[in-house]
């Protein structure tokens, strides 16, 4: 990530330095996952949809710990290998609105709320700012080479009553909970680097 582009990374000491935690990270561009990857502080294992999984690339994202999911039903696997994850002590990584979007945390799906409901694992929200900018000349669907794209982490949150309880009502609670920080962060996070919202 460093030798392609330039990345500014601003509060990397807010992931805790052991123990489970979960990246919650915007998804705007297919590069923001590889470049939180390359940043962060700690080793992390990011839920990735099952059909990247292919060749070469299938093979490296499994041998550097990367989980594989079928985005298209309750994939069972996943989940369990996840919540492994965090059960180890590790650093999961979650795109919480499920699909690259607009990267603005408007529509959430209720998986990250699970993983952080069932484990009591905090929440880190990250933004990942300026990948979508400018198209590159040599290779369009990514960032132009040595551009600036801004990874900003949060304050860790906890969601849940520590109870593990996960009533429908208690991940709408949490989901809901969720979004509001997540959102709040993704504004700091602009005020910080200057970047503004898409037209």
């Amino acid at each position: 990530m460093y030798g392609l582009w330039r990345p500014r990374v601003l509060g990397a000491w807010k992931v805790p330095a052991s123990g489970p935690a979960i990246l919650a990270v915007n998804h705007s561009h297919n590069v923001d996952g590889p470049m939180v990857m390359g940043v962060a502080p700690r080793p992390t294992h990011f839920l990735i949809k099952k059909e990247a999984f292919i060749g070469p690339l299938g093979a490296f994202l499994t041998g550097i710990g990367q989980l594989k999911v079928d985005r298209a039903a309750a994939d069972r696997t996943a989940i369990t290998q996840a919540l492994g994850v965090l059960a180890d002590g590790g650093v999961l990584g979650i795109f919480p609105e499920g699909t690259r979007g607009e990267g603005d945390f408007a529509a959430l799906r209720a998986g990250l709320a699970y993983f952080a409901v069932r484990s009591g694992a905090p929440i880190v929200p990250v933004a990942v700012l300026g990948s979508t900018d400018r198209r590159g000349r040599l290779i369009a669907a990514l960032p132009p080479v040595r551009s600036r794209v801004d990874v900003v982490f949060g304050d860790a949150f906890q969601v849940g009553d520590r109870s593990g309880r996960r009533t429908r009502k208690a991940l709408d609670e949490a989901t809901e909970h969720i979004q509001k920080q997540l959102t709040a962060h993704l504004e700091n996070a602009r005020r910080l680097t200057g970047r503004r919202a898409a037209p």
